[in-house]
């Protein structure tokens, strides 16, 4: 295995988050069982006791996994100059395949872990710990997706060998390429940029009219706006916008943007379209639990500071994403 500090504290910290949830396995069935919010018994005093402390140590491990996704995704793409062929995260990914099926986990660790730590700090602030239950009833849920992100990681990091020759993003996301990558480069620009554009003014519409307006309507529709504008956005990326910050017709590489030689600009593209699309979705989530009475309060008091927190990212993705295609020299198209 390569001795890189960012593999070092990728599998150490997948190690610390692995042995926090299990410490905290044990309480879970004993939540399932016993927890009475309405009691004032010795039991059930213990119980919030520790809870207290599972819930400490789980926001630990799912804190860990926000970082994760970004070292893992800077590990990966500093690792590129250890193989012959790599010039990019794409490199390495390629160098041991088991990393393609790493990335998605963390992805979806990343919205999991970031969705369970604002619904325990909700009902943490509430007078009586409501839906403790089901809180508690995702921790298996949330070991496992550790569990096997610990192991693939181990799988990918040992596997990864520095004489081994590799293909990168210019044959992979290339528009004679035959897989999803090769197809998504492929994708006609014109409609694309209708459909992102479009979409996006659709997102940010609707985050402005829940600022002024409370229907419940509004959220579930921010929600779906939201789920489907994080992968077009990735489309939107891999087919015209790398292309147009590159400023060459051919590489649609979307891993490139991660490197120096492009200012880094990938770093707070991917972290306003990720972190945007999240608080995007917590509206909805939040119209959920407002038929618990005690969160009913909280969530509205807090509903504002999300959607802001939307609207902030998002808008630094469309920025940073339109800024060289409306500005720069580099033209794709014939109107733009």
């Amino acid at each position: 295995m390569i001795l890189h500090p960012g593999i070092l504290a990728l599998l150490l910290g997948a190690l610390l988050s692995l042995l926090l949830l299990t410490l905290a396995l044990p309480e879970v069935w004993a939540v399932l069982r016993r927890w009475r919010p309405e009691s004032c018994s010795e039991q059930q005093l213990r119980l919030e006791r520790r809870t207290s402390l599972v819930s400490t140590l789980v926001a630990y491990a799912a804190g860990f996994q926000l970082v994760g996704l970004l070292l893992f995704v800077y590990a990966t793409d500093s690792l590129h100059g250890q193989f012959v062929g790599a010039m990019c995260a794409t490199g390495t990914l390629n160098a041991n395949p088991v990393g393609w099926n790493l990335l998605p986990l963390k992805l979806i660790l990343f919205f999991l872990a970031a969705f369970w730590l604002a619904l325990n700090g909700l009902i943490r602030r509430a007078p009586d710990y409501p839906l403790m239950r089901t809180v508690y009833a995702l921790l298996p849920l949330l070991w496992l997706l550790v569990l096997l992100d610990f192991v693939l990681q181990l799988d990918f990091f040992t596997g990864l060998q520095p004489q081994i020759i590799t293909s990168c993003c210019g044959s992979l996301f290339s528009t004679a390429g035959s897989g999803v990558a090769g197809s998504l480069g492929g994708l006609p620009v014109r409609l694309l940029m209708v459909l992102f554009y479009g979409w996006s003014l659709l997102l940010v519409g609707l985050l402005l009219a829940m600022l002024r307006f409370r229907a419940g309507w509004l959220r579930g529709a921010a929600v779906l706006a939201a789920a489907v504008f994080l992968p077009l956005s990735l489309a939107a990326t891999i087919a015209f916008i790398a292309v147009y910050i590159y400023q060459l017709p051919g590489h649609h590489c979307p891993f490139d943007l991660l490197q120096a030689g492009y200012h880094w600009i990938g770093y707070p593209l991917y972290f306003g379209l990720f972190g945007g699309g999240f608080f995007a979705m917590l509206p909805g989530m939040g119209r959920l639990l407002c038929r618990i009475p005690s969160l009913r309060p909280l969530v509205e008091a807090t509903e504002r500071r999300w959607i802001l927190l939307a609207l902030a990212g998002i808008g630094l993705f469309l920025l940073l994403a339109t800024w060289p295609v409306a500005t720069g020299p580099f033209r794709l198209l014939t109107f733009i």
